[in-house]
């Protein structure tokens, strides 16, 4: 029987606020950070508390995450408590890796990338095809 059958299944999705997303009740927010803004660092100093609060909080067992770098924290933090790391690489990655696939790729226990030629970059992750 698989781990996954004797567990509780409960799902919590952290991303980046957007006008996309701003709406949905469901979701926790990290703050977009663009590496140019003026308050990056600051930014970057409030994702990494609350990383780690949501950690915490909700102790995930598993981690799925298709990037950008404001995961990061999030990613150390959950693999520091225990957590499965599963890392897709970005789909717009063709030619050359992500700084995000190129820190995750380290301590990801899955990695997969969409296209053949990234494996070069990759050699330890898995091409499955496409998630586009």
């Amino acid at each position: 029987m698989s781990e996954l059958q004797n567990t509780k299944t409960e799902l919590q999705i952290v991303t980046e606020k957007n006008k996309s997303n701003i709406l949905n009740d469901n979701l926790l927010f990290l703050h977009q950070q663009d590496r140019k803004n003026k308050y990056f660092l600051a930014i970057f100093i409030l994702n990494i508390i609350k990383s780690l609060y949501y950690v915490i909080k909700f102790r995930p067992n598993y981690v799925i995450s298709t990037g950008a770098g404001v995961v990061i924290p999030y990613l150390v933090f959950s693999k520091i408590f225990g957590a499965k790391i599963i890392f897709i690489e970005s789909y717009a990655k063709i030619n050359s890796p992500t700084m995000t696939g190129k820190i995750v790729y380290k301590f990801a226990d899955e990695f997969f990338v969409q296209w053949p030629d990234m494996l070069k970059f990759y050699p330890k992750a898995y091409y499955k095809g496409s998630l586009y």
